[in-house]
């Protein structure tokens, strides 16, 4: 039988798994006008928050999805010359990938709107309560970064 930390443990993961489909699905309205999803919407962060070009696997792991799903949003970005890839001189079966002039303007774009809904949710927190859920969310990853087995 869980005890009392072990089941408040269980439901943050439950409250995060939720949210994380919530904001998804929020996310998808707010990047829709941009012809642009969610999903889409991460790589190009994941690009712009990085201070050179990315293999397809790198923008995987800093963002926490698979390297086959940010392969597949890559290819669609590119399909709309939003990113392009470059020959890797590290490895050759893994192109590097990096914004277009069109893609860094989009994102931008979407980033506008993320400030402004973010003057609207601003009051719901304190900043305590955002430095302690970025600090339990980050312990969470990082005693998940091993797959168990």
């Amino acid at each position: 039988m869980p005890n009392s930390k072990q089941t408040l443990i269980t439901d943050t993961v439950i409250q995060i798994f939720r949210a994380n489909g919530q904001l998804l699905h929020w996310g998808d309205g707010l990047t829709g006008q941009f012809d642009l999803t969610s999903a889409r919407w991460q790589m190009l962060g994941a690009l712009i928050f990085s201070d050179h070009p990315m293999t397809a696997p790198q923008m995987a792991n800093s963002m926490g999805v698979t390297r086959q799903g940010a392969l597949k949003q890559l290819n669609l970005l590119e399909a709309e010359a939003l990113v392009e890839k470059h020959p890797n001189p590290m490895n050759k079966r893994s192109p590097l990938y990096r914004l277009t002039d069109e893609g860094e303007a989009r994102y931008h774009q979407i980033q506008n709107r993320w400030y402004t809904h973010l003057e609207d949710i601003e009051h719901a927190f304190s900043a305590t309560d955002l430095h302690t859920t970025l600090m339990v969310l980050e312990k969470l990853k990082d005693l998940h970064e091993t797959p168990p087995g």
